[in-house]
């Protein structure tokens, strides 16, 4: 169920826009390893092309079809219940925050499947990665849940450890274990906060953030859970001293993977910052 909410109220809109440009390049990726081609990849890019494209319609009909910049708060808000029990459900939505960073993920990743035209080894597992990150970083903005971010968050990290582990220059292999232990080993501070805050003060556990800012913290608590986000995004902005992984990761990428760390997955960081520390 997708709506529109605006000052307490809420319309319903006809599609789910958001959750459409999460799940279907993802679900785009795991066709992929089933598309026949003939060794030189040419299907394989045109079909992971016309997909980022497609993604980039589906945001930008988002944009059109149910956000109004005019009106603050969070809007195209969708919400399915999983494991009430658990806490666990489906939320997405968009505010003057996310909104424009969903839209420009969509549209770097496009450019990005258009850059790696020359790539011609292992085409069908680089643009897989590809279209995972798409669909994970939209997640990262669009999810209104603590766990979803997380997962979120997780989604691209084993795909750009690969795109620099395989795809990458000389020192390519350094750069991408660099990368993997700094930005795993620091989000495990996103989960173990998660956890701490959904299961905050007893009862029925909420990872959505709506219930988590509803939550009366305590300061030892606010500051413990500060400084471990901190932490965490701070290595994906990157801040001094977390930054180290960032000169071998730029150094060592091709120019569509590049075009992925510069122009959406630092902003990954920015963005958290925002949202959870400020």
């Amino acid at each position: 169920m997708s709506t529109l909410r605006t000052n307490g109220e809420a319309w319903f809109v006809p599609f789910p826009w958001l959750s459409a440009s999460i799940l279907f390049p993802i679900a785009a990726a795991l066709v992929i390893p089933f598309i026949p081609d003939a060794g030189d990849g040419k299907r394989i890019r045109w079909y992971a092309l016309g997909i980022t494209l497609i993604t980039f319609l589906i945001t930008v009909g988002a944009y059109l079809n149910g956000y109004d910049p005019a009106v603050e708060g969070l809007q195209l808000v969708e919400r399915v219940q999983w494991l009430p029990s658990l806490g666990l459900a489906w939320s997405v939505g968009a505010d003057g925050i996310s909104m424009p960073l969903i839209l420009l993920t969509s549209f770097i990743t496009s450019l990005a499947a258009l850059a790696a035209w020359p790539v011609t080894f292992k085409p069908k597992l680089f643009y897989f990665l590809l279209l995972l990150m798409d669909g994970g970083q939209i997640a990262v903005f669009a999810v209104q849940d603590m766990l979803l971010f997380f997962l979120a968050w997780e989604l691209e990290l084993l795909p750009v450890y690969l795109l620099l582990a395989i795809w990458g220059g000389k020192k390519r292999q350094y750069a991408a274990t660099k990368f993997i232990l700094y930005t795993a080993g620091s989000s495990l501070f996103i989960l173990v906060v998660g956890l701490a805050m959904a299961f905050y003060g007893g009862g029925t556990p909420s990872f959505e953030y709506t219930d988590l800012m509803a939550k009366d913290f305590s300061t030892k608590f606010q500051l413990f859970a500060y400084a471990g986000l901190l932490i965490a995004f701070g290595v994906k902005l990157p801040i001094v001293p977390l930054h180290t992984w960032l000169p071998d990761a730029h150094g060592e990428a091709t120019a569509p993977v590049h075009m992925l760390l510069a122009g959406i997955l630092l902003k990954m960081g920015g963005y958290a910052l925002l949202r959870f520390n400020v």
